[in-house]
């Protein structure tokens, strides 16, 4: 510090707190900082500049310039030294204040007798709130240490102007981003959307602090009590009007019910107690082991299913220690961004539907169920955003970029406004979506294209109805297999599979059988993941080699398709072998039933999963055998590249839309045409409007989504004319470059395909 200063840096700090904390108005003890400030750095002046609505920097408190000045003197941000200290947020120091380019004279200050100059912007949560600055009469050259020094003091008068003493605080949301650190936080995409809001932080979990149980007996009641008053609470919210039409909310709100029968849930918690824990203690023992079991799964849609019964768990400790209060703060801004760790889909439910624009959350999966209630609501959602929770504060302006994965924060008014055109655009194409429901997946030269619904439980099938899709392309049959402690039986399967067929009214669905093994251990079995589980032991080869599984699995869905048609498929097949060895099992358990006079299936169709490269080359014998094959791209595209999809520095590292994979995906195609065996395609692809195109293109007529994406590819393909699409195809099948996508952008825009 200057020899002209007064006390250390350390004594200036503490007699700067205590002014904060001391008594008077927040003036007052403003207008005290500001003469202990200058006394202490050995300034002629000390001035403070707080930042109104309007981005409008306004002197506040000064010593050494004129009184008259405060709250008179303002200056736009950008405008002055001490406004662009505010736009650049960075400080600045000045022997010569007065010769520098972006130095403003005001002279009701009386400041033209000062020449240096030493700023640093009050920042707090990266917003800019004010300025603070020195002045000397001399030229005087401020060290670096000094600037450390007014940057810790503008911390403590962060935490002042923060308080709202001195000026609203819904005057310090800023109203355009050069008065802020803007940042932007890269995301995972879990719904499609744009939103805008102000951000509103979720509430921690409950922490369980009684861990012992000096009554057994009054635990298990207490646990009796809360169940009961946890499923009424969810009985209340299902009455809500919002919800009273929606099957979707009803069905993911009551399979809570179904997934902790099913996994022995509160049988386990009641052992627990038995052991001497609380019943909130127990619950909590009982979570930590199902989350240490599933969590370590690869495959997102199993793995997320641990956050539905996190959010069971947390919701029946918050009624065992008595947390009434289960609803959000109150109230909320007119447009809220909710921010979270991670969130279950009932607490997503309990915030006011008319106020959300978004959902930001710190971890998280596309594939669990809060990310489906989004999709149902069409609530923008992105997950995966490190340090989100970190970075932004309460009442930050945020926007939400569903579509390409990322969160604005503090953005500016210019940046705000071009997001404020894409909602619209946004909006008026959600419009069109909506009026294509019912109508076929036509292009206008008048080819038909199947345009089906991927699902893994009960609760995803509402969604053939809502999107207008022609049936499940692939249903997912391993969930029952992973909640479990035990093997479920052949009654328990085929009621399941019974279920989803009734709810399907009609409309074709495709079993695919169990496809566990590698990472995706069940909890009853003893088994390694080994060092590269996607491609290790899982899938059918776990079958094969333990039959009874699929046998008891295939006789489910006999009994189940019982005067229905069945239609499977067995994934992960890289040989005919491997494929034969599974219809064997498929007809002995056929013939087994029909020896025993049981019901049997109205027809039997029987496919296979293409994801393993190696059966490309063996199709002219694979397609005398099948009656449908189905390519599942996530798996087939990641063996190709040798590139594990999981890992975030390969992610983006090669397009499924290049050469290499369309050409492989057209030799499919064409000799499934050729041998009259119907293709469908499974997997990320077939949902994104401009790779649909692509396989459409190639010759995919029929293609399986996740059901948000049934309505944008809809109305991709009635947009479409096919002919000059496909002889587009043919000439492009020869590049070289890493990627088509920008060469099928363009060509879309030509030809007014909506993508």
């Amino acid at each position: 510090m200057s020899a002209r200063s007064k006390i250390t840096p350390r004594q200036l700090l503490a007699r700067a707190r205590d002014v904060m904390a001391g008594a008077g108005s927040g003036q007052d003890r403003l207008n005290r900082m500001v003469s202990l400030i200058a006394g202490g750095m050995g300034a002629e002046v000390c001035s403070v500049y707080i930042r109104r609505a309007g981005d409008v920097l306004e002197l506040f408190a000064t010593e050494g310039l004129k009184q008259a000045a405060v709250h008179q003197t303002r200056l736009r941000v950008g405008e002055g030294l001490v406004g662009v200290i505010a736009a650049r947020t960075r400080p600045l120091a000045l022997s010569d204040a007065q010769h520098h380019p972006a130095f403003v004279f005001r002279p009701e200050t009386g400041e033209e007798i000062y020449h240096s100059l030493m700023g640093v912007p009050v920042l707090r949560g990266g917003r800019v709130l004010g300025v603070l600055v020195v002045q000397n009469r001399t030229r005087r050259r401020y060290v670096a240490t000094e600037v450390e020094i007014l940057q810790t003091i503008a911390m403590v008068l962060a935490e002042m102007i923060a308080g709202g003493e001195l000026v609203g605080g819904e005057e310090l949301v800023p109203t355009d981003g050069i008065a802020v650190a803007p940042l932007q936080i890269a995301a995972a995409r879990f719904h499609r959307g744009m939103g805008m809001g102000l951000a509103v932080l979720a509430r921690p979990h409950v922490q369980v602090s009684r861990l012992v149980a000096e009554d057994i007996e009054e635990e298990h009641a207490r646990l009796r009590q809360a169940v009961a008053e946890m499923h009424g609470a969810l009985d209340a919210l299902l009455k809500d009007e919002t919800l009273s039409n929606g099957g979707e909310h009803r069905g993911i709100l009551e399979s809570y019910r179904m997934i902790a029968e099913d996994a022995g849930w509160l049988g386990r918690i009641g052992e627990a107690i038995d052991g001497g824990l609380t019943a909130e203690a127990a619950v909590m023992k009982v979570q930590n082991d199902i989350r240490a079991r599933l969590s370590q799964v690869s495959d997102r849609y199993l793995r997320e299913r641990v956050h539905d019964l996190d959010d069971l768990a947390q919701r029946l400790i918050k009624h065992l220690v008595g947390d009434d209060d289960l609803n959000p703060p109150v109230p909320l801004p007119e447009d809220v961004v909710l921010i979270a760790r991670n969130l279950g889909p009932a607490e997503l439910l309990e915030f006011d539907r008319s106020r959300l624009r978004a959902v930001v959350l710190e971890e998280g999966s596309p594939m669990a169920h809060v990310a489906i209630i989004a999709r149902a609501l069409d609530i923008p959602m992105v997950g995966q955003a490190k340090g989100v929770l970190a970075r932004v504060e309460e009442g930050d302006p945020l926007i939400v970029d569903g579509d390409h994965g990322s969160v604005l924060v503090r953005p500016s008014e210019s940046v705000r406004q071009s997001y404020r055109d894409s909602i619209v655009e946004r909006d008026r194409r959600k419009a069109s979506y909506a009026a294509v429901r019912d109508l076929p997946a036509q292009t206008r030269d008048g080819v038909r294209i199947e345009v089906h619904i991927n699902a893994g439980l009960r609760i995803d099938m509402p969604q053939i109805a809502e999107t207008g899709a022609d049936g499940v392309g692939l249903y997912r049959t391993e969930i029952p297999f992973m909640v479990r402690h035990d093997f479920p039986d052949v009654d328990t399967q085929a009621a399941l599979y019974g279920e989803i067929l009734e709810q399907a009214d009609g409309k074709p669905v495709i079993f695919r059988t169990i496809d566990v093994g590698g990472d995706k251990v069940l909890p009853y079995w003893d088994s390694s993941a080994g060092d590269n589980p996607a491609m290790g032991w899982r899938a059918i080869r776990i079958c094969l080699d333990r039959p009874s599984i699929l046998r008891h699995q295939l006789r489910a869905m006999i009994l189940a398709t019982a005067g229905r048609d069945l239609r499977m498929m067995f994934p992960m097949i890289a040989e005919i072998a491997e494929y034969d060895a599974a219809r064997r099992m498929l007809d002995m358990e056929l013939d087994r039933m029909r020896k025993q006079g049981k019901p049997m299936p109205k027809s039997v169709q029987v496919g296979a999963m293409l994801e393993v490269p190696a059966l490309v080359f063996q199709l002219p014998g694979m397609l005398k055998r099948v009656d449908f094959l189905s390519v599942g791209s996530n798996d087939l595209v990641q063996f190709l590249f040798a590139s594990d999809r999981g890992n975030s520095r390969l992610a983006d590292r090669y397009d499924p839309i290049s050469p290499a994979v369309l050409r492989v995906l057209g030799e499919i195609v064409t000799q499934c045409d050729a041998a009259g065996v119907p293709v469908s395609l499974c997997g990320e692809m077939a949902g994104n409007p401009l790779d649909a195109m692509a396989l459409i293109g190639l010759g995919f007529r029929r293609l399986s989504m996740a059901p948000s994406s049934v309505g944008r590819v809809k109305a991709m393909v009635r947009s479409l004319t096919l002919a000059p699409l496909t002889a587009y195809m043919e000439r492009i099948s020869d590049a070289t470059d890493h990627s088509v996508r920008d060469k099928l952008r363009t060509f879309a825009q030509d030809h007014g395909v909506m993508i």
